[in-house]
C-alpha cells in the first residue's frame, strides 16, 4: 500500500510537470524580470574594436506597454529620451527642442549607437503575446538546466524577427540566452544573460549582453542597478510632456 501510494504522488508530480507548456514558462520568466512596474537605473556599455562608449539612463515601466528611459550621462545626451506607449516610441531630443515619432521605417535602426534597436524597445515584451511557444529540448547553461523553447510569430503579429530561441531555467525561470533569428531562420543576435543575483526584492539575471552574429568583436553590455518592482506607477506617468521634463 505504501509503495502504491509513493507511485502514485510521483506519477501525479509528473504529469504536473509535464502540464506546464512552452507558453506558460515564458510567461513566468518574463514576469521575473519585468513586474507589473518597474523604475531603475542602467549602465550601457557599446564596445567596438576601436572604442568604448558608456551610457547612464534612468528607466521607468510599466507591464508590456510603457515605459520611459532618460539618459543622464554623457553630457553631450543628457536629458534625451525615450517613450513607449504601447506600439509607439517617441523620442525627445533637447539639443534642438524637438519631439520625434519613430516611423516603422526606422523600427530596426539601432538605439543610441548601440547593438540594440528601436524595435527591441517596443517589443521588448513582445515574445508572450505575439509568439507561439514550444519546447524543442534540454539544455545546460552554466550551472542551470534548462527548457530550451522556440518561438514562431503568430500570423498577425507586427514583429520583425522570424523565430527566436529561448533558454529559460528550470527551476527559477530565468533567462539566461534570447537568439534571434530573421526570416531566413538565420541567426542575427544572442542575447546573454548572467550575474544573477537580489535585487529590488527578487533575484534575476543583472547583466545583458547582445552580441551579432556577424561580428563577435563587438557587443552592448547593460547592467541593472539599484531596480524597484511592483511600485506605484500610473499610466499617465508615461506621457509626451513628462518625457520633455523628467529628471
Amino acid at each position: 500500500m505504501n509503495r502504491l501510494l509513493i507511485y502514485s504522488f510521483f506519477l501525479l508530480f509528473c504529469l504536473t510537470i509535464k502540464a506546464q507548456t512552452a507558453t506558460e514558462v515564458i510567461t513566468k520568466a518574463d514576469a521575473k524580470m519585468q513586474g507589473k512596474t518597474n523604475r531603475g537605473m542602467m549602465i550601457m556599455t557599446i564596445i567596438r574594436p576601436k572604442w568604448t562608449r558608456e551610457i547612464s539612463m534612468k528607466v521607468w515601466a510599466k507591464g508590456v506597454d510603457y515605459s520611459m528611459v532618460l539618459i543622464t550621462e554623457p553630457s553631450r545626451d543628457k536629458g534625451t529620451g525615450t517613450l513607449k506607449r504601447e506600439r509607439e516610441l517617441w523620442s525627445w531630443q533637447p539639443s534642438i527642442d524637438r519631439i520625434i515619432k519613430m516611423p516603422p521605417s526606422m523600427m530596426m535602426q539601432s538605439w543610441m549607437g548601440s547593438d540594440f534597436t528601436n524595435d527591441d524597445l517596443v517589443n521588448q515584451s513582445s515574445m508572450v503575446v505575439d509568439y507561439s511557444h514550444e519546447f524543442i529540448s534540454d539544455t545546460i547553461i552554466g550551472n542551470y538546466d534548462c527548457w530550451k523553447i522556440a518561438m514562431y510569430p503568430k500570423e498577425d503579429a507586427a514583429v520583425v524577427w522570424g523565430k527566436l530561441e529561448a533558454y529559460i531555467s528550470k527551476n527559477d525561470y530565468f533567462q539566461l540566452m534570447i537568439k534571434y533569428f530573421d526570416e531566413d531562420e538565420f541567426l542575427v543576435n544572442t542575447m546573454k544573460l548572467s550575474e544573477i543575483r537580489e535585487m529590488g526584492g527578487r533575484t534575476l539575471p543583472t547583466r545583458l549582453e547582445m552580441i551579432p552574429a556577424e561580428n563577435s568583436e563587438q557587443k552592448t553590455v547593460v547592467i541593472y542597478r539599484d531596480f524597484e518592482y511592483d511600485i506605484e506607477l500610473d499610466e499617465r506617468f508615461f506621457s509626451l510632456q513628462n518625457l520633455k521634463t523628467i529628471r
